[in-house]
């Protein structure tokens, strides 16, 4: 285990003895059940973003460098759990990993905002206190998770945003580094593309229709987490959308929309069109479904993914997992970044469909 994921083991440690198809039909994007063990059925589910991704754009090279990171992903946080630690520790771990892969639209490797710069979200939630933390708008803190976890740890607050998350971060010590740090050139190439159609489409006469929004490769990370206790973590980290304006702030920091965790019902992460996300509240609308309606994980997952959302033009998905083990991961994009380890089942890595 290396020195950053134990100081979060440590650390979780502490604080515990302190206190785009309308139809689901990937087999891989059903429910898989768990057994009836006697112990909590522990494990992960992970997502690396959804989008317009298919095997004809991503290069061999690229796809190769995510499979490998949601590998090394998979591996760290359930190790945490294995090793009998917390829900919140195994999602931190696993996040932390992908935050410093530059394969995701997560930390190093986020995507540039309209003015050449970055401004990251993350968010984190425990299923059994339903105490959440989050920072949106940060651009200096190397790993945004560890923030969230800190403000949820650490501060009275829920979420702290901009120069006051960064304050936050430099009074608990988290790791500082120059917004340069979270460059990279395929990064930098999205935006010039994105700001070139951008020019373009302002140039043509509007028809004074609303057009479908586009689809692409967006790179959110995620992890939902379910440890031996049998408690639920969720949480979620990106760096927004290409070319985004005006200080936007997406889902995956919104409590709610990005993420969410209670052990009466499941946990979720989100990655997609944040507006979207915000508006259906999707994170909450598939745990309330549960706990209100009975509906099972696979149903109001599969329901809000490929049918709520498909009906206003957005595009994404969720990773989701209940008390019991039982996963979900429907995604109405191309594609979806996608892993899963449990005590009863071997770890799994998929990005396309019909995997």
């Amino acid at each position: 285990m290396s020195g950053r994921i134990v100081a979060v083991f440590s650390l979780g440690l502490a604080l515990a003895l302190g206190g785009c198809s309308s139809v689901p039909d990937e087999p891989a994007a059903k429910m898989m059940n768990a057994s009836n063990g006697t112990s909590a059925p522990h494990g992960l589910i992970i997502h690396g973003g959804a989008g317009s991704g298919s095997r004809a754009n991503i290069s061999a090279e690229r796809e190769a460098s995510m499979r490998a990171s949601m590998s090394e992903a998979l591996s760290a946080g359930y190790r945490v759990l294995d090793e009998g630690g917390t829900s919140l520790d195994a999602v931190a771990a696993a996040i932390l990993i992908l935050e410093d892969a530059p394969v995701f639209n997560a930390g190093h490797g986020a995507v540039f905002n309209a003015v050449g710069s970055h401004e990251l979200d993350a968010s984190i939630m425990d299923g059994a206190t339903l105490n959440a933390g989050a920072a949106a708008g940060v651009s200096t803190v190397r790993n945004p998770i560890l923030l969230a976890r800190a403000v949820m740890d650490h501060s009275p607050h829920v979420m702290l945003s901009g120069d006051g998350a960064e304050e936050f971060a430099r009074e608990q010590k988290l790791e500082a580094v120059t917004p340069d740090y979270f460059d990279t050139e395929h990064r930098r190439k999205q935006l010039e593309q994105r700001l070139e159609r951008d020019r373009r489409a302002s140039d043509k006469p509007s028809t004074g229709s609303k057009s479908k929004v586009s689809s692409d490769y967006f790179g959110t990370v995620g992890v939902v987490a379910l440890d031996r206790e049998g408690n639920l973590a969720a949480g979620t980290s990106t760096g927004g959308m290409t070319a985004k304006r005006y200080g936007r702030i997406g889902d995956s920091p919104v409590v709610g929309a990005g993420t969410y965790a209670n052990n009466a019902s499941c946990g979720v992460s989100s990655t997609g069109h944040g507006e979207f996300f915000i508006r259906h509240v999707v994170a909450y609308n598939i745990c309330a479904r549960m706990q209100y309606r009975g509906d099972s994980l696979e149903t109001a997952a599969g329901d809000v993914i490929m049918k709520e959302l498909v009906e206003v033009g957005a595009s994404g998905g969720v990773v989701a997992m209940d008390a019991q083990g039982n996963i979900a991961w429907p995604f109405n994009s191309s594609s979806m970044v996608r892993a899963h380890q449990s005590r009863d089942q071997a770890p799994r890595i998929l990005i396309f469909k019909n995997e």
